[in-house]
């Protein structure tokens, strides 16, 4: 089992926006924090949990774990309602390749958490955004 925790900050005034990625399996973690290319904090969500899809992939066949499945964390509604319906009215791109990374698991459990619970991601993600020269 992988737990994956996704979150993303925005500085506005500045037009940037960063990633907080947390990978927890067999009691250890992976911490990722990441500058991302999008300019709102919507856009970065879907980004984030994007990009953490990916990495996750990448750490799944490095350890050959190919029938372990993946709880998904993330604190925002819109990414968490939108990975339900596999819809999304304008981040219908973002979905779609969400869906395909989430694809090639066996079984990819989403979950919404408030985000009192989503700490580890969003400390990482606040690292990453004040990390801007």
């Amino acid at each position: 089992m992988y737990k994956l925790y996704t979150d993303a900050a925005a500085l506005y005034h500045q037009n940037k926006t960063a990633a907080g990625i947390l990978i927890i399996h067999n009691h250890k973690q992976l911490q990722i924090k990441k500058h991302l290319k999008s300019l709102d904090n919507h856009s970065a969500e879907f980004e984030a949990c994007l990009d953490g899809f990916k990495i996750l992939k990448h750490l799944v066949n490095r350890n050959h774990d190919y029938n372990s499945f993946i709880l998904y964390y993330t604190d925002s509604k819109i990414v968490y309602q939108s990975l339900l319906k596999q819809y999304a009215k304008h981040y219908q791109k973002f979905v779609d390749q969400i869906l395909i990374q989430q694809n090639q698991f066996n079984d990819v459990f989403n979950n919404w958490i408030p985000d009192t619970k989503n700490e580890g991601a969003h400390q990482l993600a606040q690292q990453a955004l004040h990390s801007f020269k």
